[in-house]
């Protein structure tokens, strides 16, 4: 075996991917995932090879158990990686959504990411007195981690959390030489944004946005349709876990001349051409 792998968000999209590829590549996979129904799926799927851990990212008790599990079957072993990719997509206005909502994306997004970290961050040889290999960990963040959309600002505004959390926590981890990786899709073909569809909710209907949002609610169905396939993301986790000289952050996206003016070009700018787009100009 190449080494061990625990993988969160993995019962659908880009956690998937990432476990068949790392199966693929000799890893064993330890696969994270809230349901016991998905635990059993990925059992007949993959059958040996792959271990899945029942809990959600936002219960630290069930993470804590869950590294345990890990850790009594590495025995002396240490564990190769950790890849962050659960996470969710909480859209909305902002001016108009409700506190709860905020608090559930970051919580799942920001505070899962943390609870994880701290959880396996040890097994990884993130500890006083370790002498093996030590391990790398690999965060899933977005091009809308440096870059906000209307409508997206909750779940924008944790993945900028995320780039931060993932900025301080590779600098504090060189002491133990983990390294903190960061990947950075565009739109990929999951089903993140099919599970929400509170832009369609009756209290976004109406008002000086309705027009705006159905027009994100349209390039959001397109992005769906042709964004990257969630294997090509499974790769790049691939090659950040094992690669010499991985880059810090690495973006992947269908649309690279999009994503490098809208992270160039001056913001003012940047705002005039997605006000155009999606008709956010001010009347008058």
């Amino acid at each position: 075996m190449a080494g061990s792998i625990v993988v969160t968000g993995a019962s659908t999209g880009i956690g998937r991917a990432t476990v068949k590829v790392l199966r693929a590549r000799g890893f064993h996979v330890f696969a994270g995932v809230r349901r016991l129904a998905d635990a059993e799926e990925l059992k007949r799927e993959f059958s040996l090879g792959v271990t899945p851990l029942v809990f959600d990212v936002t219960d630290r008790p069930a993470i804590f158990r869950a590294s345990e599990q890990v850790h009594a079957a590495l025995g002396a072993e240490p564990l190769s990686g950790l890849v962050n990719n659960a996470g969710i997509a909480v859209p909305g206005l902002l001016l108009m959504m409700q506190p709860q909502e905020v608090e559930h994306q970051l919580a799942v997004n920001v505070m899962g990411t943390l609870n994880v970290t701290q959880a396996f961050a040890p097994l990884l040889g993130a500890r006083p007195g370790f002498r093996g290999r030590p391990g790398r960990i690999v965060m899933m963040s977005s091009v809308g981690g440096t870059s906000a959309t209307p409508f997206l600002g909750a779940y924008n505004t944790s993945k900028f959390a995320l780039e931060g959390m993932s900025e301080a926590l590779r600098r504090e981890l060189m002491r133990y030489g983990v390294d903190v990786l960061v990947i950075a899709p565009g739109a990929v073909k999951t089903p993140i944004w099919g599970k929400n569809q509170v832009l369609s909710e009756p209290r976004y209907a109406e008002g000086p946005y309705a027009g705006a949002l159905e027009k994100m609610r349209a390039l959001v169905r397109d992005s769906a349709a042709t964004g990257l396939e969630p294997e090509v993301i499974g790769e790049a986790v691939y090659q950040a876990l094992t690669a010499p000289h991985p880059p810090v952050r690495r973006v992947i996206t269908p649309t690279p001349v999009q994503h490098f003016l809208t992270n160039h070009l001056p913001k003012r700018m940047v705002d005039r051409m997605i006000a155009k787009m999606l008709g956010l100009k001010r009347n008058g």
